[in-house]
């Protein structure tokens, strides 16, 4: 077992101790976990099976129903393309596709370097800015192929300006 692995076995056990054995307490341990880890490792998930005494498959089938819970750990900045009505008719899933592109990776899925995840939202509300992205809790609007570029080029920037002040 890898020490990642131990820690969120550790996490996941504080975790379980707050909760009774019942089979429905299944969603908010789900949730508490993700809270505390940030997704649903595969280690969490049978350690939860055990502890609340139902099948594994079980547990992983609730976890890849609903939407909420990630099976991979989160990205340092998160990428939210808006797919709701608006931003579908402007190009929402031209933008998704550029994101998906120029990062390597599909969606709800993580960069290798852990710096960016993926994902899709039903509707963020700035329909006038569609297509809309948002990016670490900021919506981006207009967001064409070469937006996507330059909103990715900032984040190299500021991680190159980062290691320069370090490195003095």
């Amino acid at each position: 077992m890898t020490i990642e692995e131990t820690t969120f076995s550790r996490q996941t056990e504080l975790i379980l101790k707050k909760f009774g054995r019942k089979k429905e307490n299944l969603l908010p341990v789900l949730q508490a976990v993700q809270g505390k880890l940030g997704y649903l490792p595969r280690e969490a998930m049978l350690e939860i099976a055990r502890f609340l005494g139902i099948a594994e498959m079980d547990v992983y089938s609730v976890v890849t129903f609903y939407n909420q819970f990630r099976l991979n750990p989160p990205g340092k900045h998160s990428v939210r393309v808006c797919l709701g009505t608006a931003c579908h008719m402007k190009g929402g899933y031209i933008a998704l596709d550029a994101w998906k592109r120029r990062l390597g990776i599909d969606v709800k899925q993580t960069t290798p370097d852990r710096e960016f995840d993926l994902d899709t939202v039903a509707c963020v509300g700035c329909c006038v800015l569609a297509p809309v992205t948002v990016v670490d809790d900021n919506p981006e609007g207009q967001v064409e192929p070469t937006r996507v570029d330059g909103i990715l080029l900032a984040f190299e920037r500021q991680r190159d300006e980062q290691a320069d002040q370090e490195n003095r």
